[in-house]
């Protein structure tokens, strides 16, 4: 495999994979990439086989997005490759600032976009549940681990492969990245954040799972990382309970 491995999760997505395809292997023409097929049951399969130049790795069911990434992590660190980004499907991120995180990767271990780093970018408001559900858990990670993020779930992120190999990820769904934040704090790795576009295509898009209550995905994401911190930094709980 190529030194980046650009990492796509994918569920029913037929209305944008083609394109989403198209515009990543313009922006990184070197560079594997490969789609995690997390059981899809459109015609995204019939889709990805019109780019021979594109792995697969297929889930005969749906296992969640969170397993998608850990999916494609095993590829990266099996493939022996340097770099894996992962990109979302769904046009809300901008495959051409791909080689911005491969750039910025050369002095982080982790490099994450975020939506709310630059203020002066333009772009779609978030959804204000997503938005509270933003600023409530950044608040908790800052207290956390002590780093200054912004955005805690974007997608849109560069990992370099020899710090994935120290990260023990198991959470199926959308809390994965509260599981990152605490694991790279315990292994001391470097993050920076590199400010993108605040993209809401669909900003009606479901969250699988039953998570589109506001109210059912804070409660799970606060069991997700309450979990992680007592794993990793027992000492730090209360902190996870504490109203920020």
């Amino acid at each position: 495999m190529a030194d980046a491995l650009i990492i796509i999760p994918v569920f029913n997505e037929e209305a944008t994979l083609n394109q989403v395809l198209v515009e990543v292997r313009r922006a990184v023409p070197a560079s594997d990439i490969l789609v995690v097929d997390d059981g899809s049951t459109d015609r995204s399969p019939q889709i990805i086989r019109a780019h021979p130049d594109v792995h697969v790795a297929r889930h005969d069911t749906n296992r969640g997005y969170g397993q998608s990434l850990i999916t494609g992590f095993r590829h990266a660190i099996d493939g022996g490759c340097a770099v894996a980004v992962t990109i979302d499907c769904d046009e809300q991120h901008e495959p051409q600032r791909i080689p911005d995180f491969l750039q910025a990767i050369a002095t982080a271990d982790i490099v994450s976009g975020s939506r709310y780093l630059d203020p002066t970018l333009p772009g779609d408001p978030p959804p204000p549940d997503r938005a509270r559900l933003n600023r409530e858990f950044v608040a908790r990670l800052q207290a956390i681990t002590g780093y200054a993020l912004t955005d805690a779930w974007c997608g849109f992120k560069a990992y370099r492969v020899e710090a994935l190999r120290k990260l023990q990820l198991t959470e199926p769904s959308y809390g994965l990245p509260l599981q990152v934040w605490v694991q790279a704090a315990y292994h001391h790795l470097r993050v920076v954040e590199l400010p993108v576009a605040r993209i809401y295509r669909n900003p009606r898009r479901h969250f699988w799972g039953g998570l589109d209550d506001a109210d059912a995905r804070r409660a799970y994401y606060l069991k997700v990382l309450e979990a992680e911190v007592a794993r990793w930094f027992p000492d730090r709980v209360a902190l996870v309970q504490q109203t920020p």
